[in-house]
């Protein structure tokens, strides 16, 4: 009996053995080429019996289905496939390989369709945040600008030294460095803020200074005999440039403020560096789980999309500001 069970052990040992040396040579065959000879070694695999290991069936199939895979034989593969989970059901390196197979046969418009109704939630979500900083950031930068503008042309040095001081400043340095610093270095100073707020902070004040150099140009086009006539029938610094100057320099404004609201839905990207999830982080995100382009060129697409809109409006802005201009 002692001795009967050795040899059993051998044997196994044995089977065990020329598996692994099975597999060798079907990975040297592979190697040199011989995709059809790999595939013949793979198949002399047989089925476990019952209580044997199943290890080495499965690793075969697998293997096999992988080869004719990449043969573009997409039936015998999945058959292969098949003939591990008709084993072992659960196997999930079978079923998932049979679903990407069984994928690859559909044509392609139907993949980009899938892979767009899977992604667009997301995207959907990232560009309303993107969209609430821009809307955000229009409605605090312009009343900035025009401030920063007025100070900068202002007789009193103080308060034009500080506007230019500003100006410089947020001109000077990165967006990213400014929203690194209101996020991550105010709070050592005792300060801080939601993402969503120093981000506003961020892009308001930096176009703020961009905004307040091309207002203050469109203010200065003016002739300056336009402030003499508004003084010369009795009107205020104040009422002249509010009802006179201001006025005529929508329409000078508008292509330039216009290119910097557009500069600024991509420039929301930046603020992903700050833990906010707007439509280039979920895009990232996507993309990084799935390694799918068509993340990306969604997101292009959504980008496109927003851009022209606003191109759009702004024409039409900028039509109607200068409509007594039209000849």
């Amino acid at each position: 009996m002692a001795l009967l069970f050795l040899w059993a052990l051998s044997g196994a040992c044995l089977a065990a053995t020329d598996y692994d040396q099975l597999f060798r040579q079907s990975s040297d065959l592979m190697a040199q080429g011989d995709l059809g000879g790999a595939l013949e070694l793979l198949g002399t695999v047989p089925p476990p019996a019952a209580g044997e290991e199943a290890g080495a069936y499965v690793s075969s199939r697998m293997q096999a289905a992988r080869i004719l895979a990449a043969q573009k034989e997409t039936d015998r593969a999945v058959a292969a496939c098949r003939e591990v989970l008709k084993l072992f059901p659960d196997n999930s390196e079978a079923r998932n390989f049979v679903t990407a197979l069984e994928q690859q046969r559909k044509p392609g418009w139907h993949t980009v369709l899938s892979d767009t109704l899977r992604f667009l939630p997301s995207l959907a979500k990232g560009a309303l945040m993107t969209l609430l900083l821009v809307f955000c950031t229009m409605l605090v930068s312009p009343l900035g600008g025009l401030l920063i503008a007025l100070g900068r042309i202002s007789t009193v040095r103080p308060i034009s030294g500080f506007c230019w001081f500003i100006i410089w400043f947020f001109r000077g340095t990165p967006l990213l460095l400014q929203l690194f610093f209101i996020y991550y270095g105010l709070p050592s100073l005792g300060i801080t803020l939601a993402p969503l707020t120093a981000a506003v902070i961020g892009l308001g004040l930096n176009y703020s200074a961009y905004l307040g150099e091309i207002i203050r140009g469109a203010i200065q086009s003016i002739d300056h005999g336009q402030m003499e006539a508004a003084k010369a029938i009795g009107m205020t610094y104040g009422q002249a440039m509010r009802r006179v100057i201001v006025p005529q320099t929508y329409k000078r404004l508008m292509p330039p403020v216009g290119n910097e609201f557009i500069a600024l839905i991509k420039d929301t990207a930046l603020v992903s560096t700050i833990a906010m999830v707007e439509l280039m982080r979920a895009a990232d995100q996507l993309f990084n789980t799935y390694f799918n382009i068509t993340a990306l060129a969604l997101a292009a697409v959504i980008y496109l999309v927003l851009t022209t809109i606003f191109t759009f409006i702004f024409e039409k802005i900028e039509y109607r500001a200068g409509i007594y201009e039209q000849r």
